[in-house]
């Protein structure tokens, strides 16, 4: 396994080195590290508008360029958090707590470099999991039925929605807008036309490229537009800031080390995303620490481990989604679209049918974080200066890529308009504290659940108990009741809980 495992890393190697893939690689990890410095857009929004870009490529550059923009904002996101004090990106918010203290101390370069090395290693350690972890799941690929694929996906669906921010009941009804969304257009069995309420632009669905600009995008943008100014302190850093001596080294590589594995950990369980990741992270590390009154002063311990865990998460992201087809965040989500766009289909027969593109995927993660390493310190003092564009020159030039993009895919004004209510809709219910997540989770699974849901009672001869005769699927079934079970429990404790307080009152 691991003489198959090294093999097909050097095979990648060389799908990686190809000149357009690495061109296209370093284009994603370019756009990925500005868009994790700017604030308001995140890697979500910059991978919605140039979805449509990948509809005319080859499907390995395309994942490439998908997956570069991903883990670069990672790198981007520090960098705004530690000189800035902005958390341009959610999972950074906890790097502000002692990253902007230590720029405050004169140890902002420092930080920064630490976080960069840590970030390596922790995304480095996610990647030879991957390598070592998704063959195995190859040797159980033929075990994998309809019944066992509809019942991964259900607790992919159930986990995505539940384990959200905020209510787990909100998160459940956007799985079901996102369900709803997913059936519209012509069904594959029957031929029938299914919520299409006549409008003929509908028969295909609706479109993948307008429900994630619309939610993520134009949602987004309609929350932020007028949002303060942010202003910066003149925060510069030069190249020998960054350079660490070897007692920090030492000091940083524990916490480096246990937030890489938190990270590992929560990369390889569905609807856990980042932000969550990182915050565990830094808890923990408060938790175990001897001086725990430092932290929030200008701790690097505060800085380094949530940085390691969400980097080791970002490439342990990408164990779930390729290798059984279930996302673990919505960005995973929006890559596996792109993959299905391309008549690619996630799940563990992946490795066999297409090496080129996983084990291609594979080395570009390590050449990417090379080049994201070389490339952020000369490009540290452009970022800080691309923070000070007014938000009103940005949002403009963003909602009118969009509906270049949007129109571009099927010359279709339809689909325009479409974006434009999904950036209604989002608005509205991201105000009222719904996540948006749930709504592209259940939108990308949801075709699939019902697909092999069908064909399960189709060859058990309409007979449920298919879901649990076979021991993968009965696992996965349980493991869904369970979660139902713990969160209702959960939900009800909560409840009870604020009406004490209310009665005490």
């Amino acid at each position: 396994m691991i003489e198959q495992s090294l093999l097909g890393l050097w095979y990648g190697f060389g799908v990686a080195f190809e000149p357009h893939n690495l061109m296209w690689s370093l284009f994603g990890v370019l756009v990925g590290n500005l868009i994790g410095v700017l604030p308001g857009m995140g890697p979500l929004s910059a991978i919605s508008i140039l979805l449509p870009l990948t509809f005319g490529m080859h499907p390995v550059p395309a994942i490439l360029m998908l997956a570069g923009i991903f883990y670069g904002s990672q790198y981007g996101g520090a960098i705004g958090a530690i000189l800035l004090n902005l958390p341009c990106h959610p999972p950074h918010a906890v790097t502000c707590l002692d990253g902007y203290p230590l720029t405050k101390q004169g140890k902002g370069g420092k930080a920064l470099g630490l976080a960069m090395l840590a970030s390596f290693f922790a995304a480095s350690f996610g990647i030879l999991v991957m390598i070592f972890f998704s063959p195995l799941l190859v040797a159980v690929a033929f075990k994998f039925g309809p019944s066992e694929i509809f019942s991964v996906m259900l607790l992919g669906l159930l986990a995505g929605s539940t384990m959200s921010r905020g209510s787990p009941l909100k998160g459940v009804a956007m799985v079901l807008v996102g369900l709803l969304c997913g059936v519209v257009g012509t069904d594959v069995n029957s031929g029938m036309m299914r919520f299409t309420f006549g409008v003929p632009e509908l028969a295909d669905g609706v479109s993948l490229v307008a429900i994630a600009l619309g939610l993520f995008a134009v949602g987004d943008f309609l929350l932020n537009v007028n949002r303060a100014v942010y202003t910066t302190h003149g925060a510069g850093v030069r190249v020998r800031d960054m350079l660490p001596t070897w007692a920090e080294l030492k000091h940083a590589f524990m916490p480096t080390l246990r937030g890489t594995l938190i990270g590992t950990l929560f990369g390889a369980m569905p609807g856990t995303g980042p932000t969550i990741t990182t915050f565990l992270a830094y808890a923990f590390e408060r938790k175990v620490s001897k001086t725990p009154e430092r932290f929030g002063h200008g701790a690097m311990e505060g800085v380094v481990s949530p940085e390691a865990a969400s980097h080791s998460k970002t490439q342990v992201d990408f164990i779930p989604t390729m290798c059984l087809g279930i996302p673990g965040d919505p960005i995973m989500a929006l890559i596996l679209g792109a993959l299905m766009i391309q008549g690619i289909a996630p799940g563990p027969q992946l490795i066999t049918e297409h090496p080129d593109l996983f084990w291609g995927l594979i080395a570009s993660f390590w050449v990417g974080n090379v080049l994201l390493l070389m490339l952020n310190v000369p490009l540290i003092g452009i970022w800080t200066k691309v923070l000070q564009v007014p938000y009103r020159y940005l949002f403009p030039s963003a909602m009118f890529f969009i509906a270049v993009g949007v129109f571009s895919t099927n010359n279709s004004l339809f689909e325009i308009g479409e974006v434009l209510a999904f950036g209604a809709f989002g608005a509205v219910f991201a105000a009222l504290n719904f996540p948006m997540a749930p709504i592209l989770l259940g939108f990308v699974l949801g075709p699939m659940v019902e697909e092999n849901f069908r064909r399960a009672l189709l060859l058990s001869r309409g007979s449920m108990l298919v879901f649990i005769q076979h021991p993968i699927s009965a696992a996965f079934v349980g493991a869904s009741a369970l979660l139902i079970v713990v969160q209702t429990v959960s939900y009800f404790r909560g409840t009870r809980g604020k009406l004490g307080v209310l009665q005490a009152t």
